[in-house]
C-alpha cells in the first residue's frame, strides 16, 4: 500500500534532515501506529504520504485509490462560523462528487453521531468533533485512512469509542490505517505494527516487541 525507499526530507533542502534515510513498507489492510518523541519526524512522514510535501531525495509511493485524512483536533468554536455537522459532510460529499446524499446519514450513524446532524460544529465537545472529522474522512469508503493524533484533547470515554471504531474499520472494512500516536496504550492495543521513530530514523516492529523492548512491559 505504502512504500518509502531511502527517503530524506529537509525543510531547507539541505542537512540537517527531518527524515534521514527512511525505508518503510506498509501492506494493505494493516493498522500502523507511528510513535516517537516530539520532533522526531512523525507528522512530516504523514505529510509526505499525503503528498503535502515532496521528498528532498528518495521515493515514497502509495497504491491507495482514495485517502481519508483526519488532522489533529480542530477547534471549530474559534472560527465564529455557524456551520452545521450536515453542512461539513455535505460540502465534502460534493467535493468527492458523490451523488447519494443518504451517505451522510449512513456515515454519521457509523460513528454514532446521527442525532447531531443539525448541530453547530462549534457546540460539539472535543470527542464529538473528532468523530465528525473521522466521519468526513471515511465518506466514500477510502482504502487508506490517515490520522494525526486522533485522541488529542478528547476525553477518555470518547477515546475508547474512537479507537474501537477505527479497529472495526480496519478489521471489517479492510481499510488500511496509519495513525500518528502519542497514546501508546491505544497504539499497542489496536495496531498490527508499530513504527517507532527516533531523530528522523524509523523501525517497524510488532506491538508486543515494542512494548517489551521500548517500554519494558511484558505482554
Amino acid at each position: 500500500m505504502i512504500k518509502a525507499e531511502n527517503l530524506y526530507f529537509s525543510y531547507t533542502g539541505s542537512p540537517p534532515n527531518v527524515l534521514d534515510g527512511i525505508n518503510l513498507e506498509i501492506e494493505a489492510g494493516e493498522y500502523v501506529s507511528v510513535v516517537g518523541d516530539n520532533g522526531c519526524g512523525k507528522s512530516t512522514l504523514i505529510k509526505l504520504i499525503l503528498k503535502f510535501l515532496k521528498p528532498t531525495s528518495g521515493i515514497i509511493t502509495s497504491k491507495a485509490v482514495r485517502v481519508g485524512y483526519v488532522p489533529q483536533k480542530s477547534d471549530f468554536s474559534s472560527t465564529g462560523f455557524p456551520i452545521t455537522v450536515y453542512e461539513v459532510l455535505d460540502s465534502y460529499r460534493r467535493l468527492l462528487k458523490i451523488t447519494d446524499k443518504n451517505i451522510i446519514d449512513k456515515t454519521l450513524e457509523q460513528v454514532g453521531m446521527l442525532n447531531f446532524k443539525s448541530a453547530i460544529m462549534g457546540s460539539l465537545s472535543g470527542g464529538q468533533s473528532q468523530k465528525i472529522l473521522t466521519a468526513r474522512a471515511i465518506l466514500g469508503t477510502p482504502d487508506l485512512l490517515i490520522l494525526d493524533e486522533p485522541s488529542t484533547g478528547v476525553d477518555i470515554n470518547s477515546q475508547k469509542e474512537i479507537y474501537k471504531f477505527l479497529k472495526k474499520l480496519n478489521n471489517d472494512n479492510k481499510i488500511t490505517v496509519v495513525s500518528v500516536e502519542h497514546n501508546l496504550d491505544a497504539a499497542i492495543s489496536n495496531s498490527t505494527q508499530i513504527y517507532h521513530m527516533v531523530n528522523g530514523h524509523g523501525h517497524l516492529c510488532s506491538p508486543q516487541k515494542y512494548a517489551e523492548e521500548y517500554l519494558n512491559f511484558k505482554m
